[in-house]
């Protein structure tokens, strides 16, 4: 046969059989079929003679049982999804009876979609889609949704979309039926322009007037062809290879210029049901939330605890009694300090004892610690006057009243004054000279105020305020911290020789501050397991809300297959809102946790840090959350059959 004189479409005892169970349908029954370009062919047959499963044939949405099917002389059989995809984006045009226009997509952007696929550029897009619907008489309708249309002017918008790539042949599944009888002329009217024009019409209806339009009447019952009008072979018209033509070489669209119209489109999606989408977000707000302040929190609680470590050391340890009785245990004395100091690795032993004492000056009472030492304190402590003097060794041996205070004592007893020094105050009624203000240390790790107390000579404590010499520890400053343990097994035994027994306990400042560090990091894990949690549920509401989606908007799923969309396209899609949503949630949450945060420091006057590594990974990791939970939903929309997901209603 020669070229000319080769059928468009050409279908040879095409069978198609569906099983429910163990019920057999079958709906097309060996049809033989060639249908030339350009023909205007009407497929007529009443509900259930297998008309619109042939046109489900014809169009490629769905796949013989048995026979061969050739379109342009390709065997179809051989194509898989993307192959089929491609050809339909080419070469077909669907037109429904319910329309099938995407509802979150205005006019315009329903006709381009074909083109979207077929990776035409934006402006082509733009200028073809707005040039067909012109054409259709839509020129003042392009930004409406399909809710804004009337039936007939959303059939239109379809058939625009099938012209979109060029529409060498038209398939129009009952294009009037959903119609008033004027809209329904209308319609047939531009079915014969086209045709006229050199596309290839193929009409399924079920009403003989309908099909009088056409010029070729094909009458199929119960799956067979009953009688064909026939018609003179056709040759293969110019305009076919004219209206498969395309910007382009029908690659997949360029990355940026998919992800830009994905994107697009799954905002458009999202903003159909907002309240939905909120409750949806929840999850990865409150997980990204979490993790931001509890970073920003812990963080700044980190930086608060070295400053508080460094602001008296860590290099200390402290030996304490066991006990009161004197039957369990011997009072720690000066002169065991003194012992001590004497060891190898000890830069400093300083005794002390303090209880809590009464200040007063003028009209102002207050309480704070009393701590009665020796000028070993500056060294153990590293802990100096801000303003004025220490005591002298003078005062030590003497006794004299004299005192430092700490900086909130200093405020509170002498307003108003920057240098209380040479002033003198009430301590439990005794008149002390104030000498000096010590350096200001901030809170402890206990979160406890260090300057809330003052210190004196110790014999001065002991005489004039206590009334008994037993300290109440004696703290160890130490060389070299590599050697702890070993200097802390030499202090144990120095007592243990001079008391005779082991009633004291030695406890270091640095295991001290790991256990404060250790249970705040321990704090911190919970934290972040309760934020990966949170994180988890949302990712877990993403793929609940994307399985919704896709069981929603199943149609709309079979019409992009139908105008050409290939698997990953529909993938992408789905994947993106996935994306998209969780993208959103992570921002929100991210600005949530920023607030906290600032409310934890203005408010409770916590220390807070923000992180950008943090942020940014929050917002990544709700990201990723979102991409994998997501995966799924969008995998199995991906893998629809057109022909299954345009029958769902």
């Amino acid at each position: 046969m020669s070229a000319l004189h080769v059928p468009l479409i050409e279908l040879k005892g095409i069978c198609r059989s569906y099983r429910s169970g163990d019920v057999i349908t079958r709906a097309l029954r060996g049809v033989d079929l060639s249908i030339h370009a350009g023909e205007f062919v009407a497929i007529v047959g009443a509900s259930g003679s297998g008309k619109s499963t042939l046109m489900n044939v014809i169009g490629l949405i769905d796949r013989p049982t048995r026979g061969t099917y050739r379109f342009a002389g390709q065997d179809v059989a051989g194509l898989d999804r993307d192959g089929l995809a491609s050809l339909r984006r080419n070469s077909f045009g669907f037109i429904f009876q319910q329309y099938h226009l995407i509802p979150t997509v205005s006019a315009l952007g329903n006709v381009e979609m074909p083109a979207v696929h077929a990776g035409a550029p934006r402006a082509y897009r733009h200028r073809r889609a707005a040039a067909l619907l012109a054409r259709l008489g839509l020129a003042s309708r392009m930004v409406n949704r399909p809710s804004q249309l009337s039936g007939g002017q959303q059939q239109r918008v379809s058939i625009a979309r099938a012209l979109m790539n060029g529409g060498a042949v038209i398939l129009a599944d009952e294009p009037t039926g959903a119609l008033d009888s004027k809209s329904g002329v209308e319609v047939l009217a531009i079915l014969k322009e086209l045709s006229a024009a050199g596309h290839t019409v193929i009409l399924i209806t079920h009403d003989p007037k309908v099909a009088a339009a056409a010029e070729r009447i094909i009458r199929i019952e119960d799956g067979l062809i009953a009688s064909d009008s026939g018609c003179g072979v056709h040759a293969v018209l110019p305009s076919f290879a004219a209206n498969t033509a395309r910007p382009g070489n029908d690659a997949a669209p360029a990355f940026w210029g998919w992800l830009e119209e994905a994107v697009r489109s799954a905002f458009a999606a999202l903003a159909v049901n907002p309240a939905r989408t909120a409750l949806t977000l929840s999850g990865i707000v409150i997980g990204v939330a979490s993790v931001v302040a509890m970073m920003a929190i812990g963080r700044g609680a980190q930086v608060s605890y070295m400053e508080q470590a460094s602001a008296i050391g860590t290099n200390w340890v402290v030996v304490g009694r066991v006990g009161e009785s004197a039957a369990t245990s011997l009072p720690l004395t000066p002169a065991d300090a003194e012992a001590i100091k004497d060891l190898d690795n000890v830069s400093g032993s300083m005794p002390a004892m303090w209880e809590m004492a009464t200040f007063q000056r003028g009209n102002v009472s207050l309480s704070a610690e009393v701590i009665g030492t020796t000028a070993e304190f500056r060294t153990v402590h590293n802990w100096n006057a801000a303003k004025g003097a220490f005591f002298t060794r003078e005062d030590e041996l003497s006794g004299s009243a004299v005192m430092l205070l700490g900086s909130t004592v200093a405020l509170k007893l002498f307003p108003g004054i920057a240098d209380p020094s040479g002033r003198s105050a009430l301590v439990n009624n005794v008149p002390f000279l104030v000498t000096g203000v010590l350096e200001d240390k901030g809170l402890s790790a206990r979160g406890t105020d260090r300057n809330n107390n003052m210190v004196m000579p110790l014999r001065t404590a002991a005489t004039r305020l206590f009334g008994k010499d037993d300290l109440s520890e004696i703290v160890v400053s130490i060389a070299d911290m590599s050697r702890l343990r070993e200097t802390k097994d030499a202090i144990k035994t120095l007592l243990i020789r001079r008391h005779g027994r082991e009633d004291f306990y030695i406890h270091d400042a640095a295991s001290a501050f790991q256990k404060a560090e250790d249970e705040r990091r321990s704090s911190n894990l919970l934290l972040g397991a309760i934020a990966a949690i949170s994180m988890l549920v949302g990712g877990i509401g993403i793929m609940n809300i994307m399985l919704i989606t896709v069981a929603e908007r199943t149609r709309e799923i079979g019409v992009r297959a139908a105008i050409g969309a290939r698997t990953a396209d529909i993938l992408g899609q789905f994947l993106t809102e996935a994306i998209v949503l969780s993208a959103i949630g992570g921002v929100v949450g991210l600005l949530l946790g920023v607030l906290i945060g600032i409310a934890a420091a203005t408010l409770f006057g916590m220390t807070v840090i923000f992180s950008i590594t943090a942020a940014v990974g929050a917002v990544a990791g709700a990201v990723v959350m979102g991409t994998l939970f997501g995966f799924m939903p969008a995998f199995r929309g991906a893998r629809l059959d057109p022909v299954v997901a345009l029958s769902i209603q």
